[in-house]
């Protein structure tokens, strides 16, 4: 494949958008763990302690897909350095390993929507 520096430009503002998605999910479950964290010292519920459980197993998700993101975006910029001076094996390479690290990042996205889902479908059960 002949990689020119557009190509690895591209991920730039998909991988920007997506770590901007991941930190707003990081956000929401932080604002939830510390409300949670009031109400737990409130009233000591086991339900809440379990809830933070959860919420503590998404928020590592969210961290490692924070961080895989990242290395995705590293590596894209690495990939353009090495177009730059010519060095396209090397380019080839570190651009194979960036889309690698940003398909791990979406499939751990994946995973944590799918906790998310089965978290909330929990507490509409017990609403009904």
């Amino acid at each position: 494949m002949d990689l020119n520096l557009t190509v690895p430009a591209l991920l730039f503002p998909a991988i920007s958008l997506t770590m901007l998605a991941y930190n707003a999910r990081y956000l929401a479950i932080a604002a939830l763990i510390r409300q949670l964290h009031q109400k737990y010292q409130e009233t000591e519920s086991k339900s809440i302690g379990l809830q933070v459980q959860k919420l503590r197993k998404r928020l590592t998700i969210i961290k490692n897909m924070q961080a895989t993101a990242i290395i995705s975006f590293l590596l894209a910029a690495i990939t353009m350095f090495l177009i730059y001076v010519e060095m396209n094996v090397a380019a080839n390479l570190f651009f194979g390993i960036s889309l690698f690290f940003l398909m791990i990042s979406l499939i751990l996205s994946l995973i944590e929507v799918q906790l998310s889902t089965k978290a909330l479908s929990i507490q509409l059960r017990d609403m009904e």
